[in-house]
């Protein structure tokens, strides 16, 4: 049985996640399997959950939150500088 590298794109179905999706498959080799899953569905949210995303799109090959999408999210600190809980 051939190996295959497990690239999943974890999307909201909004129009940047599926700009990454097809950019995603573009890239991806023949011993790729790329699996694009709805955070609308529970299962796949608590997959993402388990790994790590705090923010969409976001991507995970073979189990692991890619470098790039991980350590982002809204941070309440940084949108309370930004004005966040400030009156005008």
């Amino acid at each position: 049985m051939e190996r295959r590298r497990l690239v999943e794109v974890f999307t909201a179905g909004c129009p940047v996640c599926a700009e990454v999706v097809q950019s995603v498959q573009d890239a991806a080799c023949p011993s790729c399997h790329v699996s694009v899953l709805d955070m609308n569905d529970a299962n796949v949210a608590a997959r993402a959950g388990d790994l790590g995303v705090r923010s969409l799109p976001a991507v995970a090959i073979d189990g692991e939150l890619a470098s790039c999408c991980s350590s982002r999210g809204p941070d309440l600190g940084a949108l309370k500088e930004a004005g966040l809980s400030t009156p005008l």
